[in-house]
């Protein structure tokens, strides 16, 4: 059988690498595509002594037109079948809609605009091939303001992220091409690093948003991953065009 591929975009830290953990569990080829040539060392080196498959790396900043561009055109000449696609990138900095700078929107527009467009690469590849699943990884604040992280930018652009899982769902449908997503609301992931001291993200979101989440504590990468990991899989061969709820339960009340 022909070596196929899974393709984790931001897959270097948090729910990417989560999710690329239980794929090279079962064994799978990934490529882990991120902007830190470091951590991406460190994912690939860590993954690999966890289970039989193999870990490939990319350095790419999908906030670079130049780096996209270069990314774009390395998948579009990958000869693998490319089975799965994780789009885990992104970048989270609350911040009042009255004091948003042209260049904090400028930010999460150009992610949006490279994961447009590297999905559309992956997508001509797997209708070559066959067919795949592409899952996205949106956002809670797409969905519900919440006061104490004031974030109309990045909740903007999340729920584009939404609204491209159903178009492409149903465009891509007769390409055997699956395509969802997953909506986690609070999880302990190294995004929020861009406001709170890495070492420190931890005890700062279960103190404050534990009693947030109906089930009484906040996300982690694995509960997420454990997700993603179902959508990509062939279990879950008739679902697609779905935005998942992975919240804590945080979208059927908040305590």
């Amino acid at each position: 059988m022909a070596e196929t591929l899974s393709v984790i975009v931001g897959g270097s830290t948090g729910m990417g690498r989560a999710t690329a953990a239980l794929l090279v569990q079962e064994g799978r080829t990934v490529l882990l595509i991120g902007r830190d040539a470091a951590k991406l060392e460190t994912a690939q080196r860590t993954l690999m002594a966890e289970g039989p498959g193999r870990v490939e790396t990319r350095v790419a900043d999908l906030t670079d037109p130049a780096s996209t561009e270069a990314l774009i055109a390395a998948l579009a000449a990958e000869p693998r079948p490319i089975i799965h696609l994780v789009n885990a990138a992104g970048t989270f900095y609350p911040k009042s809609f009255l004091d948003h700078e042209p260049a904090d929107y400028d930010a999460y527009a150009a992610l949006n605009r490279a994961t447009f467009f590297v999905t559309q690469t992956v997508a001509r590849n797997m209708a070559r091939s066959g067919g795949g699943a592409i899952v996205m990884i949106g956002s809670m604040w797409a969905k519900q303001a919440i006061k104490a992280t004031p974030s109309s930018a990045y909740s903007m652009a999340k729920a584009g992220l939404h609204a491209l899982t159903q178009h492409l769902a149903m465009e891509l449908a007769g390409q055997n091409i699956r395509v969802n997503a997953v909506s986690p609301a609070v999880v302990v992931t190294p995004i929020y690093g861009a406001f709170i001291a890495p070492e420190q993200i931890e005890a700062t979101l279960t103190r404050g948003f534990d009693g947030f989440h109906p089930i009484g504590r906040v996300g982690r990468v694995e509960d997420v991953a454990a997700h993603i990991a179902f959508l990509l899989s062939d279990k879950a061969g008739w679902t697609t065009g779905a935005v998942h709820d992975v919240d804590g339960g945080v979208m059927a009340g908040r305590n």
